[in-house]
């Protein structure tokens, strides 16, 4: 298949495809005798995977990491857990970090008379000063 087809069985966009094989993420695509790239079902299954570890908020060097896992037969599935739990640990972090957020900003808009005065406590806030 040529890359517009992988793009829309992958549900990657194509430059987005070009970009992984550039940095190195997925191996260089085979050519056509015209010199167009051309994409196996080996390596849609590739992009697919790559896709879902993207949704699943896995950064670019971890996906490199996981699809040297999944390629290698003899891994040990310790490896692939424990860069999950890596993950999951981040982002649980980054939650309370977002939490944290909702809760200052909460506050400072039940605080904002929302009227026509001009005195704000979410912009002196902001500036790093009280209102």
């Amino acid at each position: 298949m040529n890359i517009g087809q992988a793009a829309s069985s992958s549900g990657i966009s194509a430059k987005r495809i070009r970009y992984y094989e550039q940095i190195g993420l997925i191996g260089p695509a085979a050519r056509s005798a015209a010199g167009y790239r051309t994409y196996s079902e080996r390596d849609l299954n590739t992009l697919l995977f790559v896709r879902r570890s993207r949704q699943l908020g896995f950064a670019i060097a971890e996906i490199s990491t996981l699809l040297s896992l999944w390629q290698d037969r003899n891994r040990s599935s310790e490896d692939v857990k424990q860069l999950a739990l890596s993950h999951v640990a981040r982002l649980r972090n980054k939650i309370e970090e977002l939490q944290s957020i909702v809760t200052t900003l909460q506050d400072l808009a039940d605080h904002c008379g929302g009227d026509a005065r001009p005195d704000c406590p979410i912009l002196a806030e902001l500036q790093g000063s009280k209102s």
